[in-house]
């Protein structure tokens, strides 16, 4: 395995993808397996931040449009979160991964508060930073979540793990001609309306510089992959 090309790394998880073949919650197969692969990629130097996302428990926007208040939503989203966080702590701490939660919510019995400097020590120090409850915002989504903490502790790059293999210029799932882009700048994203990160995180990328890497999750190694500079999935950049 080659050197890792990136020496700050923050990898965004959606909700989803803790649930594996389950239809909601937290899959604890699904979760060992993401734990490992995450394993592998710190034992290779890389500090590493996570932001994961809350959809496999509750999903804000959908319960704001089925009529539900959407502060209220949103904050219940974050909290969903920030169960996630712990879990998926939990899980990394049994593969030996000293892992640290911090919150945008202040929650002190189970979570950290999050603070730039004390997050930027501890990937100074080696541990997996997860950061939980989102911006601690309404209106605001974990992806939006990612790219300002990712902005903060200055990372290289946004790795965005997903359920397809990159961006696509419509959805594969419904089309089976939709053609992937290897790179693609922020501003195509945005004025193509392409479902990569919503449009606040895009911007945040682009007036940052900060490129992002979107990829397959499913497929086994490809976050170490990513990190040693093979050619997988979609690099969004300028």
């Amino acid at each position: 395995m080659k050197r890792p090309i990136y020496k700050r790394v923050l990898l965004k998880l959606s909700g989803e993808v803790l649930m594996g073949k389950s239809s909601y919650g937290i899959d604890i197969d699904a979760i060992s397996s993401i734990s490992q692969e995450i394993k592998e990629v710190v034992d290779l130097g890389v500090q590493l931040g996570i932001v994961v996302g809350g959809g496999n428990i509750f999903r804000g926007l959908e319960a704001n449009v089925k009529g539900m208040d959407r502060t209220s939503a949103d904050y219940m989203g974050m909290l969903a979160t920030v169960i996630n966080s712990i879990a998926l702590q939990s899980a990394l701490e049994k593969k030996s991964v000293i892992t640290r939660v911090l919150s945008a919510i202040e929650m002190k019995e189970v979570a950290e508060p999050y603070i730039q400097r004390r997050a930027i020590r501890h990937l100074e120090k080696g541990r997996v930073v997860i950061f939980a409850g989102g911006t601690g915002n309404p209106y605001f989504t974990t992806d939006t979540a990612a790219s300002l903490r990712a902005i903060e502790i200055k990372a290289d790059v946004i790795l965005k793990a997903t359920k397809v293999d990159g961006v696509y210029d419509k959805d594969p799932v419904k089309h089976s001609d939709a053609l992937m882009f290897q790179e693609i700048c922020y501003n195509d994203v945005l004025t193509r309306h392409l479902k990569v990160m919503d449009a606040t995180a895009i911007s945040l990328c682009r007036e940052n510089n900060l490129p992002i890497v979107v990829f397959n999750l499913q497929k086994n190694g490809n976050i170490k992959r990513v990190i040693s500079g093979k050619s997988v999935g979609t690099t969004v950049r300028a």
